[in-house]
């Protein structure tokens, strides 16, 4: 981006975070989240880094923002008034889902409620074929008299969504021009330009969630640049997607669906440059903030990507248990693991922690807004690792006695433990759950964590981060400068992007280059026809991609396509790379079929170049000493406390140790060494067996 004069904004769920990029200097800033009203916190914390920045709202070139508007929207059920029109016959599909059982022993398992319930899934005669041919004409006679319905219904948005219709589209467009005549106002998605993919409940689930969260972001993203204008913002702005790219408003309002999980994204584009500028080419992304904690493998400089997505988990954390959205998103795994993570004991005398958040309102018991209930900053707190004057740059007040109350009321005296002894026990358990999380999801996608460079960014992951690089065998971890707020610093690094799908079943022994040229370059017309909303001239960079799999499987896994070999040697050659690199070996003799390409279109980006790591040791001063408690084995330790602000690059130093900033603060444990990189970051190693 060449815009000088930036701003990020992203919306978790506790804090706020801003980010301002000057010519000469960046000011970051942290406030609690406003859940009532989210553009509340955006505005006020605009207005405040502004005036510390002692400059106007009509300096800045470009505001980046990124937020779970959506995302809650869609877990609380607080979207639109939804209906959906479909073919006769199909009302149920998204309910009878992918009839299989998520959880098998669970005698009370409980699926995800649809959006829509089951009298405002109605349905049209019409049917086509799986070729795009018409086998039964769309009866406009019937879609007409829904038009009662709807208005009858107060439906403020409408999803429709017809079979085949991503090879054939023209029965939705010809249901939503008659519906738009009858109802103008009514907030119409349809399944053919949401996701034109195969996949029935897939599409239509993809379709109702864009169509449910419709109404709410055009309305919210319509205050914020009402809110940003008061102030003298009039510049443009621009929104995270949960691809890693940003889209412009327009598209936004148009598909919120790919805002989902925007705010991660930002922080995984923060990963992958701080494993560029390091030359750490198997990294592990862990983004830790006040609710969850999001961890994201980076082969190459390169993240894991997905075209599958579920929000709104019945069973928060167990796959399948959710709403399914096919829409480009940066493949990680989320954990109910943060700062504000509630602990409990179980029915086995256990200590648990989380899913369940204490979040902005009213916060751990510590932050003395009225929670009662020991959360992980809590236990932190309690062990150490916190300055309670210092905490969120000062601007929030800690309050350790609260937090022991808390933490020896629900667990101390169940267990018969002291509050340090309890909170251990807390830290423990929510380090030992992402450390799970992170191992399964390697192992699913044929990884590794050992011996990666863990990338560690938000308010609580410096806290967790060597806790976490030990059980996972990383042997070098990264704070990032400002790592508080990384996923705003991630937003002011990625590119204007669109990615567009199609699905074109095809057997690679009957594939026509020509065919999948027309088809990439209709693509490629519909993804610039977005981009150049934010790039209006200049050269783009294309990615082409195809799902493949063997004749008979059921998935397919994603193959790079060389734009000057589209041919079928050219993409058995890629399948089988890619095949072997998964599954460590490929299947001799069994044909190939392409489900879906996908074409990505984006700003050219380029990665920074590792730099060298500074030599000449410096020493680092201390600022203060402070009693913590280290985790692996209680020891009571007397550890000198440094400033990341005065910690310059070639700074080199041995653990215990407690490196604080405005955002968060950086525990190195007994054992391990610092050194400050080129960059400045935080380079952590040793301390392991």
């Amino acid at each position: 981006m060449t815009a000088r004069t930036r701003l990020a904004v992203d919306i978790g769920g506790t804090f706020t975070d801003l980010v301002l990029s000057l010519p000469d200097r960046t000011l970051s800033a942290k406030v609690l989240t406003t859940h009532t009203a989210p553009d509340r916190a955006v505005i006020a914390g605009t207005s405040t880094i502004l005036a510390d920045a002692g400059i106007d709202g009509s300096a800045l070139d470009l505001v980046v923002h990124g937020t779970t508007l959506a995302t809650n929207a869609l877990i609380e059920r607080k979207g639109a008034r939804t209906a959906l029109i479909t073919t006769a016959g199909f009302r149920d599909s998204l309910e009878i889902a992918y009839e299989h059982r998520f959880e098998q022993y669970d005698l009370y398992m409980e699926r995800p409620t649809p959006l829509v319930e089951r009298d405002l899934r109605l349905e049209v005669p019409e049917r086509l074929a799986a070729d795009g041919s018409v086998l039964l004409a769309l009866d406009e006679a019937a879609l007409l008299r829904l038009v009662d319905v709807l208005k009858a219904q107060r439906i403020e948005a409408l999803a429709i969504s017809f079979l085949h219709s991503y090879v054939n589209p023209a029965h939705e467009e010809r249901a939503r021009d008659i519906i738009a005549a009858a109802l103008p106002d009514l907030a119409i998605t349809l399944s053919s330009e949401v996701c034109r993919e195969i996949r029935e409940y897939e599409r239509t689930s993809t379709t109702v969630a864009n169509a449910y969260v419709l109404p709410l972001m055009g309305s919210y993203l319509g205050r914020m640049r009402d809110g940003l204008a008061a102030i003298g913002v009039t510049c443009p702005l621009l929104l995270m997607m949960s691809s890693g790219g940003v889209c412009t408003v327009e598209t936004a309002t148009r598909f919120p669906v790919r805002l989902v999980e925007s705010g991660p994204a930002g922080g995984v584009i923060l990963a992958r440059r701080i494993a560029a500028l390091g030359g750490y080419d198997r990294a592990l992304s862990f983004d830790m903030g006040g609710t969850t904690a999001k961890i994201t493998l980076i082969d190459d400089y390169t993240p894991q990507q997905s075209r599958h997505f579920e929000v709104a988990r019945a069973y928060r954390f167990a796959k399948g248990s959710g709403i399914p959205v096919r829409i480009p998103v940066i493949d990680m795994v989320e954990i109910g693991a943060g700062g504000g993570s509630i602990g409990r004991v179980d029915q086995l005398r256990r200590i648990a922690v989380g899913p369940d958040s204490a979040g902005s309102d009213p916060g751990p018991a510590c932050y003395g807004r009225g929670g009662t209930a020991p959360t992980v900053t809590d236990a932190d707190l309690i062990l150490g690792r916190i300055d309670p004057a210092r905490f969120a740059d000062g601007k929030i007040a800690l309050h350790a006695d609260r937090a022991r109350d808390a933490i020896l009321s629900d667990i101390g005296t169940k267990l018969n433990m002291t509050a340090e002894e309890a909170a251990r026990g807390i830290v423990e358990i929510v380090d030992e759950t992402m450390a799970s999380a992170a191992r399964v999801h390697a192992v699913e996608n044929g990884k590794d964590t050992a011996e990666r460079t863990l990338i560690a960014f938000g308010g609580a992951a410096p806290l967790h981060a060597a806790r976490l690089a030990l059980k996972l065998g990383i042997r070098r971890i990264v704070i990032p400068v400002d790592a508080g707020v990384g996923s705003a610093h991630g937003f002011l690094d990625a590119p204007i992007a669109y990615e567009v799908a199609r699905t074109y079943l095809v057997r690679l022994s009957l594939l026509n280059p020509d065919t999948i040229e027309d088809l990439f370059s209709d693509m490629h017309a519909e993804a610039e026809a977005v981009v150049r909303l934010g790039v209006p001239q200049g050269v783009l960079s294309e990615r082409r991609t195809a799902f493949m799999r063997y004749k008979g499987q059921g998935h397919e896994i994603a193959v790079p396509v060389d734009a000057a070999a589209i041919d079928a040697t050219a993409l058995r050659t890629a399948f089988e790379t890619t095949y072997a690199g998964l599954f460590g070996r490929i299947i001799p003799g069994l044909e190939l079929e392409i489900v879906t390409w996908t074409l990505a279109l984006s700003q050219p980006y380029t990665l920074p170049a590792p730099g060298p790591r500074v030599m000449g040791a410096r020493q680092a001063v201390v600022r203060e000493r402070r009693a913590m408690i280290e985790s692996i084995n209680g020891a009571v330790i007397d550890a000198p406390v440094y400033a990341r602000t005065e910690m310059k690059p070639g700074t080199e130093l041995d653990g215990p140790a407690a490196i604080t900033e405005a955002g968060t603060t950086t525990i190195v444990p007994t054992g391990f060494t610092v050194h400050i990189a080129d960059g400045g970051e935080i380079v952590i190693e040793g301390g392991f067996a």
